[in-house]
């Protein structure tokens, strides 16, 4: 009997510690993140959605809340530590890094931008060439798309003098090329498919053919990166899953998702906004001969430099620098 009792004691007390380590496994809550979003709750932000949905970022042991803001206030709560990660335009990045803001791009997401020339085919419009002597409206002398018109004009030999340059606001823009106050406007390629969705006969000349850039990239702070790698790879883990099951899934299901739980308010448009999905997020801007190498959110060094140099030149920001100081070339090596 004694022996017995020790051999009962010698296994209940390892299976003992065994239940209580796994218990402590179990009961630990998620780590907390928080990423902040440009501009609004969009069935375009898709691929985070369907990561919170599916589980993906629970399964990296992260509890992620969406806030949305500018771009610039998210560069700059990244930084200060107010929040974890950011989501904002490449183009707001590339001037908060330029300003001394200390930010990193762990995830090209869109390995394109969306900037775009959009005209009535009645135009005559072809090429940038064709734009001499138009009047082409952009939001601001200081914007992205303004910089993107110097350059295809640039590009075709031609000067930005040789335009009838117009400034026109977001909310009026489209609404300025409907009613032919302009003969065209530099804007968001995504609004080509909802001017083709109302009947109307447009044309679109994409400003990434002439100069390379990034639309919505993951962002988070050189402090937190350095001292919380664990939690920034797998959020980008659960967001390359995220892609990967939009990219080889049932787009049209999950758009109906994040219109339902995200973004009611597109409701109407949720035939236009699927098309624009398959369309260009998951042939031309989510996936690259990039990806197609070294996997999604791959940060091409050189484009990021070309946009850097190009952003330099023309004074939208002080100074080059390298892009190499901005972007992490492979997310998978986090």
């Amino acid at each position: 009997m004694q022996i017995h009792g020790r051999l009962n004691v010698v296994w209940i007390v390892p299976l003992l510690m065994m239940t209580l380590f796994v218990g402590a496994i179990t009961a630990r809550a998620d780590e907390k993140v928080t990423i902040q979003i440009d501009g609004a709750a969009v069935p375009y932000y898709l691929p985070l959605y369907v990561a919170q949905k599916e589980g993906y970022f629970k399964e990296q042991g992260l509890e992620v809340e969406f806030l949305y803001a500018n771009a610039a206030d998210i560069l700059n709560n990244v930084a200060a530590g107010n929040v974890q990660f950011g989501f904002p335009n490449g183009d707001a990045v590339i001037s908060a890094r330029a300003n001394g803001i200390p930010v990193k791009v762990v995830h090209s997401t869109y390995q394109r931008g969306i900037g775009a020339v959009l005209f009535k085919d009645a135009s005559g419009i072809k090429s940038p060439a064709d734009l001499v002597g138009k009047k082409v409206a952009v939001t601001s002398y200081g914007s992205p798309n303004y910089i993107q018109l110097q350059v295809m004009m640039s590009q075709a030999g031609k000067s930005i003098d040789d335009v009838k340059v117009e400034i026109v606001g977001t909310g009026a823009i489209l609404d300025a090329l409907k009613s032919d106050q302009v003969d065209a406007i530099v804007f968001s390629m995504l609004r080509y498919y909802a001017l083709k969705a109302e009947g109307l006969d447009v044309g679109m000349i994409a400003a990434d053919d002439f100069l390379p850039s990034h639309g919505n990239v993951l962002v988070t702070s050189e402090d937190y990166l350095a001292s919380n790698s664990q939690q920034v790879k797998g959020f980008v883990t659960a967001l390359d899953k995220a892609l990967k099951h939009i990219v080889e899934g049932d787009a049209g299901k999950e758009v109906q998702m994040a219109i339902r739980d995200y973004a009611p308010t597109f409701a109407p448009q949720e035939k236009v906004v699927t098309e624009i999905i398959k369309e260009v997020f998951i042939k031309t801007l989510w996936q690259s001969t990039d990806t197609e190498k070294n996997g999604f959110g791959y940060g091409n060094v050189e484009s990021w430099q070309k946009t850097i140099d190009v952003a330099a030149e023309y004074k939208a920001i002080p100074e080059s620098f390298p892009a190499a100081d901005l972007v992490v070339e492979k997310p998978s090596d986090l």
